[in-house]
């Protein structure tokens, strides 16, 4: 097992940044997933770990190793790619004993390990089988199979759930988190998925355009996002950011969105965010959970305010209901029998407990 350092970790194409020079420490045993949208440089990263990319800058530790000059095959690491990389004509034994063939392992030893991954991954039955006569998912299960049986220091991931379709994906998400639980090394996973991401990891990674904009376990990185792209990227459907203006009142914050829709800070927050009263150039941010029905009794801090529904999507458990403020699109959840209708007024409720006020100039959450 192994901890993973990265140092100023750089990677320019043809004078074009990839990644910027991150810096990231992660712990033995850890499940760390990077996640961002296409081209934040996470697979970049990933690749660069795993030495199939030259790093054109810093430095990257295995086991308080530098390995930067060292070959992918001598790094002591497994990587399960999107595409399963299977050989058709081998059978799933085979293909998960491949590569302990080619290190002379001792026949007795192989097939022990490829019969423990076997029964980890619940693919006994399968042994036999050649890749055509497997599922996507029985075959992205051989895929870790064969990592597993290595018993390397890290395992990688890179996307290995998006060619399966929603349900499988879900289903294998469970998987892989169960045998993370089962087989605790040191696992590095890549996704532009963010649910994907708050599910399995320990710790979050949010890059964009090749930096790191946080780094934090799923709860923080929802609950209190350091920046807008983390508040906006991070949670489906996204929280919302609205347009306000800061204004002081008799010694009171009241968050102004436009000239019918305006709320009191909370007394908790109005030491922090006291120094950008008179400010307009800020963004209101509210998660769609936090926006909900009128109900007869209200908790502390939450403000009522009436608006005209534009859509509605009943899902089952919930209503998503959408409508304008301040030239944005706002998203609310909530009671299936709550009476939601599109073209209809409705009074909802703001729960500013759990309110963010952004700097839109900077994007850092105040």
């Amino acid at each position: 097992m192994a901890q993973v350092t990265l140092r100023k970790l750089t990677k320019t194409y043809d004078a074009t940044p990839a990644v910027r020079g991150i810096d990231l420490d992660i712990a033995d045993k850890e499940f760390v997933v990077l996640v961002g949208p296409s081209g934040c440089g996470k697979s970049t990263t990933l690749r660069m770990i795993a030495g199939l990319e030259d790093i054109s800058d810093g430095e990257i530790l295995i086991d308080d190793e530098l390995v930067n000059d060292v070959p992918p095959k001598d790094r002591d690491i497994a990587m399960v790619f999107q595409n399963y990389a299977l050989y058709p004509h081998m059978t799933v034994y085979e293909n998960m004993s491949f590569g302990l063939r080619l290190k002379k392992v001792p026949k007795p030893e192989i097939r022990a390990r490829v019969e423990n991954a076997a029964r980890i991954l619940d693919i006994q039955e399968l042994l036999e089988r050649k890749p055509k006569q497997l599922s996507g998912g029985q075959r992205q299960r051989v895929a870790m199979g064969r990592a597993i049986v290595r018993d390397p220091k890290v395992f990688l991931f890179d996307e290995p759930l998006s060619n399966l379709d929603a349900k499988l994906r879900v289903q294998m998400r469970t998987e892989i988190k169960r045998v993370h639980q089962k087989v605790r090394t040191t696992t590095i996973y890549v996704t532009h998925d963010q649910v994907e991401a708050m599910t399995l990891a320990d710790r979050v990674v949010v890059m964009n355009a090749g930096l790191i904009e946080q780094v934090g376990a799923p709860n923080e990185l929802y609950h209190a996002p350091a920046t807008r792209f983390v508040a906006g990227f991070i949670g489906s459907p996204a929280m919302n950011l609205i347009p306000c203006a800061l204004e002081e009142v008799a010694g009171a914050l009241r968050v102004r969105l436009n000239g019918e829709v305006g709320f009191a800070v909370p007394p908790d927050r109005t030491a922090r965010y006291r120094p950008y009263a008179g400010r307009s150039e800020l963004l209101f941010g509210l998660r769609p959970e936090h926006i909900l029905e009128q109900r007869p009794q209200q908790e502390p801090n939450q403000e009522v305010f009436e608006v005209a529904l534009e859509v509605t999507e009943p899902m089952g458990m919930e209503t998503l209901v959408y409508f304008g403020v301040n030239g944005v699109e706002v998203c609310g959840r909530v009671n299936p029998n709550a009476g939601a209708q599109a073209g209809q007024r409705m009074r909802l409720v703001a729960d500013l407990n759990h309110m963010h006020l952004i700097d839109d100039a900077s994007g850092k959450v105040l």
